[in-house]
């Protein structure tokens, strides 16, 4: 990794020789600008108006344009010899919270390397106490002709630098927030933090530039001659009409995303609920829903008895019928034993033998 700038940190009466080295790259596709008729190259060329000639890149120095426009020449020995202690030092002036630092402040992330052995001890000494005391150093230095504030912190084993804007670089929102008096409700508030819950956190690592890989596979595709990507649909916007409803479905979808399912269910351990909706016109007709509800059940109760009360009877009456016919068969076949044993017997006379 190449240094970007040699000093040292000044950490009280302790000088650490440090490199510094960038801690962040850029993926960016750039683009040149070329003539749409031809596809020529477009240039910048730097030229000088006095004499109208392009001039090489060691012919050109720095000037400070003044108020009625003349420059003022300023060489590399004028700023050698500014009274900037910091020109080659980390100076760190305090020890503050994380927490105290703005995040809007922040700016470029730089490594800082122990520069040789001997400063292997007090680089990490420094780099343990940042760890005991959860503090971040704050720091003055100086790089690319400015003097600039940055903020130490570690990072695994490396104490790494941030650099800051001064307090007086951030602006201040104003006029940026809503103008129009807007109150919100207990039960949204309750939605929103249910889809909180539901999306849950992410692993940065699993996020990438995904402008960059479709712009990679377009130009891809115009070299070899393939076929371009389709433009992705339309996501909807515009005005949100019913606030609730698109958080309900908010909800739902990334429960769907989560496998937790549409009725609610567990995402990543936690339990996502729906609050219900109050004061919603759709939620007034709720109660004639619920009465109409009780009354069908009611009903089909009462129907459900009756039928089991006329099924019983029917099988009473069933019974009661093959009683009486089994008795009205009995008796029958009593009375008809009866009358054949009445009945005289027809005697067949008999023939005598002659003497």
């Amino acid at each position: 990794m190449r240094s970007i700038w040699n000093g040292a940190i000044s950490f009280g009466l302790v000088s650490i020789p440090v490199k510094l080295m960038n801690a962040t790259e850029n993926h960016s596709i750039s683009f040149r600008q070329i003539h749409t008729a031809d596809g020529g190259r477009i240039r910048y060329r730097k030229v000088c108006e006095l004499e109208e000639k392009e001039v090489a890149p060691s012919e050109i120095g720095k000037g400070y344009e003044d108020a009625d426009g003349s420059l003022i020449p300023i060489t590399d020995e004028d700023l050698a010899v500014l009274p900037l202690p910091t020109a080659k030092t980390i100076e760190i002036v305090a020890f503050v919270p994380a927490s105290a630092i703005d995040p809007l402040q922040m700016d470029a992330a730089y490594y800082l390397s122990a520069n040789g052995v001997p400063a292997a001890k007090p680089y990490t000494l420094l780099r343990e106490a940042l760890k005991r005391s959860q503090k971040v150093a704050l720091a003055k230095f100086a790089l690319r002709g400015r003097e600039r504030l940055g903020m130490l912190r570690v990072v695994d084993d490396v104490i790494a630098m941030h650099g800051l804007l001064w307090p007086d670089e951030i602006r201040t929102p104003e006029g940026v927030a809503p103008e129009t008096d807007v109150s919100v409700r207990e039960a949204e508030l309750d939605l929103a933090d249910a889809l909180m819950n539901t999306l849950g956190e992410v692993e940065l690592s699993s996020l990438h530039d995904d402008y960059r890989a479709a712009m990679e596979q377009l130009i891809t595709a115009k070299v070899e001659g393939g076929v371009l990507p389709e433009a992705a649909p339309a996501e909807g916007g515009g005005q949100v009409i019913d606030l609730m409803a698109a958080l309900e479905s908010s909800v739902r979808a990334a429960q769907e995303a989560r496998g937790a399912g549409v009725a609610g269910g567990e995402a990543d351990g936690e339990d996502a609920e729906v609050t219900p909706i109050k004061g919603r016109k759709r939620a007034a007709s709720a109660p004639k829903a619920a009465a109409g509800a009780k009354k069908s059940t009611t009903a089909a109760a009462k129907k459900t008895a009756a039928k089991k009360t006329t099924s019983a009877k029917s099988t009473k009456s069933a019974a009661a019928t093959k009683k009486t016919a089994a008795t009205k068969s009995t008796a029958a076949a009593k009375s008809t034993a009866a009358a054949k044993k009445s009945t005289p017997k027809k005697t067949t006379p008999r023939k005598h033998a002659s003497a």
